[in-house]
């Protein structure tokens, strides 16, 4: 469901398009409301709720493949294999976060480390889903891909469109390094080799841990941005997806961004959707792509550890935000990301 810049005008949704919206609504935000009462039950209790962000990313992506499993079953084009296998693999995480919190005290030894049993396996099951789902991708054909949107083009433009979200995540983060009066600290991280050494192993970490981006992107992007700019144009329908989007976060949010920060992560999270949410858009309609936007939430999510020094997946978790950081972030990120909303690509005559 790529946009068609044919189709600019506003249109109502048919009888097939409220359905699948309907099916895609229940299984991306019920089962993360509904899990989010046991993710505040977890926080609460000072238990560890990494499984619920984990299997959250996966619910998007998974309530178009039942949508589309429900409404165009009879289709021969859908890659029903690689939908299975994804939906599989998302029931599966969705039992280890439950399990996390009914079995709080499972746990492994990682080398010298004990970590929690079920986040564990989760990391499993994403590098399998990942590198079964690149291969279930290149024997589906290029005609299921294409017909599903999971087809990859114009990838010197794509190309262009990840060079350009680095630069700009990068120049947000020394503008804000620079507003805190903490570039030396900014400046020490990126002298670092162990700096150089994460980014370099980035692009193959992509292929082993893709899945729980393209969960979101494909639900996000591909799905639902062509049916709001239907509705409500294609500058309105990308601000109110980037206002959904961010709403679908609460629970994290609330429970494990910023606990004890809820409101202020949910304001947060609202800029920063409805910002990239524009960034993210642009660079799908203008590629057709939807690998470009998985690669521009990969690098999002996955630059963090860096610019923080953390170097762990940890960096997105427990933050401090505070009511005076969220102007300079409104600005900072519609500036640098949010400013190309006024792009002609976004223009209802073109």
């Amino acid at each position: 469901m790529e946009w068609n810049k044919t189709e600019g005008n506003k249109k109502e949704w048919n009888k097939t398009e409220k359905k699948q919206l309907i099916i895609y609504c229940i299984i991306s935000y019920g089962i993360t409301y509904l899990l989010g009462i046991l993710m505040w039950y977890g926080q609460k209790n000072g238990m560890d709720v990494s499984a619920f962000p984990n299997a959250q990313m996966m619910y998007p992506a998974a309530g178009v493949m039942l949508a589309y499993l429900v409404t165009n079953r009879k289709d021969d084009r859908m890659p029903k294999l690689f939908y299975l296998v994804f939906l599989i693999v998302t029931a599966f995480l969705i039992v280890c976060a439950v399990l996390s919190i009914v079995r709080a005290d499972d746990v492994m030894m990682i080398g010298m480390n004990m970590v929690p049993l079920w986040t564990y396996l989760q990391q499993i099951a994403f590098m399998a889903a990942s590198i079964l789902g690149w291969i279930l991708l290149a024997v589906s054909g290029r005609v299921r891909r294409k017909a599903y949107g999971l087809n990859s083009s114009k990838w010197k433009l794509s190309i262009l469109m990840i060079v350009l979200f680095t630069a700009l995540y990068f120049l947000r983060t020394i503008i804000s390094y620079g507003i805190s009066g903490e570039m030396s600290v900014f400046l020490d991280i990126m002298t670092q080799p162990n700096t150089w050494i994460y980014l370099a192993v980035l692009p193959v970490n992509f292929f082993l841990v893709a899945a729980p981006f393209f969960g979101e992107e494909y639900g996000w992007r591909y799905f639902l941005q062509p049916l709001l700019q239907k509705k409500f144009g294609p500058r309105g329908g990308v601000i109110i997806l980037g206002i959904v989007w961010g709403l679908w976060h609460l629970p994290v949010d609330f429970f494990y961004y910023s606990p004890g920060y809820g409101l202020q992560a949910a304001l947060s999270q609202q800029i920063t959707c409805i910002t990239l949410g524009i960034f993210f858009a642009y660079a799908y309609m203008k590629t057709n792509n939807i690998w470009v936007p998985v690669i521009l939430h990969f690098i999002n999510n996955n630059l963090a550890p860096v610019i923080t020094g953390t170097f762990s997946a940890d960096a997105l978790k427990n933050q401090v935000i505070t009511w005076g950081s969220l102007i300079p972030a409104l600005i900072i990120n519609g500036i640098l990301f949010g400013g190309f909303i006024l792009s002609k690509v976004f223009s209802q005559e073109e």
